[in-house]
């Protein structure tokens, strides 16, 4: 009973606070000038700035791919339709002649924003930047050698890369022009039915219509995109019509928007909200540790309580609805009488009654890192202290921007809390060589497991796509069993914007957000 209260009462404050701070404020970028017969539009986001790995558009940096593909700059290859099944986009078919060999037939009426015609040689050079560069394209794609040939591209790859094709369409796959180069500011020419002029880190970008592309003619001049991190003043901004489409809209504010004079776009995603377990922790080094936090994390109230029921419950890596997601579940559903007694026989004892448990002069203190940009995070992190300390942990919240330098330092973090698209290539392998594995540039906690290594080398030389779903669910079972991670829920992601506003859709894999179609009206 006191935990519900407690969370009733955080969600009621979260939207007395917000509806009290709409009354007034400014935001703190000016609104960009109207120029005369141009159709333009401002599009907030809070997810657009370097924490999250987004410095600029430069595919071939960090995760700066998914803003090129986002705000319509750059295009891939291939692209992943409404059920998240793969289709062609800037080529029209492959042909896989052996399991080292990829013959890809390009499209031959794109342009790039730059004005230089898109073949099989601009293809190739974008292709081989990439893999120099970018640490995760260079081991997903493994590519050997690239020919070209007019419109005909042939990859091959030093080992089988059955996910090849599901790996070109991820955002770090977006065709640029290399001849044109990147620019100081990281602003590159894409296909996309815009191009950017100006760039400033963490402050947004400006778009104009590019008048070269292929795709149709865009329907707007001119795009502005702000990166507005803080929630209360990006729902300020759409409510003052500074603003035209929020991305990263806070759950509390969503009342304020259920009117005629806005439009909702949602749909469910694979984003994961999810920790990883530190295996070099003195505190959740312990099986007993892991399992009692995943025992003691009660996910349907938070989903219901702090989310607002714009999510839903995890149950493993992957969404139920998933074909290689619904048969692996957690054992480990909410049950904090069983997560005391896993911790009592495993030596974590209150001896003290002060509430919180020790186990040979080590106080059951979970140091809980994260960040604040995306707004589940925080209040996962703010609800996980409560019920987790209702059992005895002690949980200390560092959330915090700098939390990609903090990660890498093993020393500094018990778990680490993130969002994750666990899926964004509709291909299963993604998430387990992203973060699982001994060679994974990701895997924060120094997870290691020799049954994990041993399916994912069979997955990766699998091409049979019912056998890849089997793998994907047994090899969900393996980090489930260790508790290697815990996934508290998925998103329900959703776009509010202007009623004038047309075009908008949101996509399961969140990258086509800009695109030809979208339009505003008078």
């Amino acid at each position: 009973m006191r935990k519900k209260t407690w969370t009733t009462f955080l969600a009621a404050g979260l939207l007395i606070s917000l509806l009290s701070g709409c009354s007034g404020g400014t935001l703190a970028q000016e609104p960009s000038p109207e120029t005369s017969g141009e159709k333009s539009l401002v599009w907030g986001d809070t997810t657009f700035n370097a924490e999250n790995g987004e410095p600029d558009i430069n595919p071939h940096r960090d995760n700066s791919g998914w803003a090129c593909i986002r705000y319509g700059v750059g295009e891939t290859l291939f692209r992943f339709s409404d059920s998240m099944e793969i289709e062609p986009w800037l080529a029209k078919s492959y042909e896989n002649t052996d399991e080292l060999t990829w013959v890809i037939q390009l499209r031959e009426d794109v342009d790039f924003a730059s004005g230089r015609h898109m073949d099989a040689q601009s293809v190739k050079e974008c292709l081989e930047d990439l893999i120099s560069v970018h640490v995760r394209a260079a081991e997903d794609l493994q590519i050997r050698e690239i020919t070209a040939e007019g419109y005909t591209l042939t990859i091959h790859t030093a080992e089988p890369v059955p996910a090849l094709i599901h790996y070109l369409a991820d955002p770090y796959g977006c065709v640029i022009d290399m001849e044109a180069g990147v620019t100081e500011e990281g602003i590159v020419s894409g296909t996309g039915p815009y191009q950017a002029v100006s760039l400033v880190t963490d402050s947004g970008l400006e778009l104009v219509k590019n008048e070269n592309y292929w795709g149709g003619e865009p329907k707007l001049d001119k795009v502005t995109v702000r990166t507005i991190t803080d929630g209360d003043t990006l729902t300020m901004a759409l409510q003052s019509g500074e603003i035209d489409v929020a991305y990263g809209m806070p759950y509390a504010s969503y009342p304020l928007f259920e009117n005629e004079q806005y439009s909702f776009t949602s749909c469910a995603t694979s984003r994961a909200f999810f920790g990883t377990m530190n295996f070099e922790s003195p505190v959740t080094g312990d099986p007993a540790v892991r399992k009692a936090i995943a025992l003691g994390i009660d996910k349907e109230g938070f989903v219901e309580t702090l989310l607002g029921g714009n999510g839903y419950p995890a149950e493993g890596v992957f969404p139920e609805n998933f074909i290689f997601g619904g048969d692996a579940v957690s054992t480990e559903t909410y049950d904090p009488e069983e997560a005391e007694k896993v911790l009592e026989e495993a030596g974590w004892i209150d001896t003290d009654g002060d509430g919180i448990r020790e186990k040979e002069g080590t106080l059951l203190t979970l140091r809980w890192l994260t960040y604040p940009s995306r707004q589940e995070l925080p209040l996962l992190a703010e609800y996980a202290q409560s019920t987790l300390g209702e059992i005895g942990f002690q949980v200390e919240i560092n959330s915090t921007a700098d939390h990609n330098s903090i990660r890498t330092d093993p020393s500094a973090w018990d778990i680490y809390v993130s969002a994750m698209v666990t899926a964004p290539t509709g291909d299963p392998e993604y998430f387990f060589t992203y973060r699982c594995l001994d060679s994974s540039a990701n895997n924060d906690g120094h997870y290691h497991s020799d049954e994990l290594e041993n399916l994912a080398e069979e997955m990766s030389r699998t091409f049979d796509s019912a056998r890849r779903q089997e793998l994907a669910v047994e090899m969900q079972q393996v980090i489930l069993k260790d508790n290697a991670f815990v996934f508290a829920s998925h998103l329900r992601m959703s776009m509010v914007a202007d009623a004038s506003v047309t075009g908008l859709t949101a996509h399961p894999c969140d990258y086509y957000e800009i695109t030809a179609d979208l339009d505003i009206g008078g």
